[in-house]
């Protein structure tokens, strides 16, 4: 695995973390289809929830949930169709964004988190 797949498993690894410790339970992880690639699927009592995780060093240049653009948003709409027609869930579907900052990389000891609850409709 090369180091750029490796550091964004280590990023989705902390999201995952991160959602447990808000009491979601996680429901997948890494989905894909033809159309595209969720990061991890979580869900509470109210909502399935499709999340896209961005690792930064910094948000210097600009912020990582800019990377989350209309063609990317239009992606993560359809995959997470094909998901829901896979998978009955009365929940309501949500799609957030986690922004993770990590100044020294995978040696970072304690990461900064930004939660973009319903980042988008």
């Amino acid at each position: 695995m090369d180091d750029r797949r490796l550091v964004g498993r280590w990023g989705e690894a902390l999201a995952a973390e991160f959602f447990r410790k808000k009491r979601y339970r996680l429901v997948a992880m890494n989905y894909s289809c033809r159309f595209g690639e969720i990061d991890l699927i979580v869900q509470n009592r109210r909502y399935i929830v499709f999340v896209e995780v961005k690792l930064r060093k910094s948000d210097s240049f600009a912020r990582a949930a800019e990377y989350v653009d209309h063609y990317k948003q239009e992606r993560l709409r359809t995959t997470a169709s094909v998901w829901l027609s896979q998978n009955e869930s009365d929940l309501q579907p949500r799609f957030d964004v986690l922004e993770i900052y990590a100044p020294e990389g995978m040696e970072t000891k304690k990461p900064k988190y930004n939660w973009i609850e319903d980042a988008f409709q």
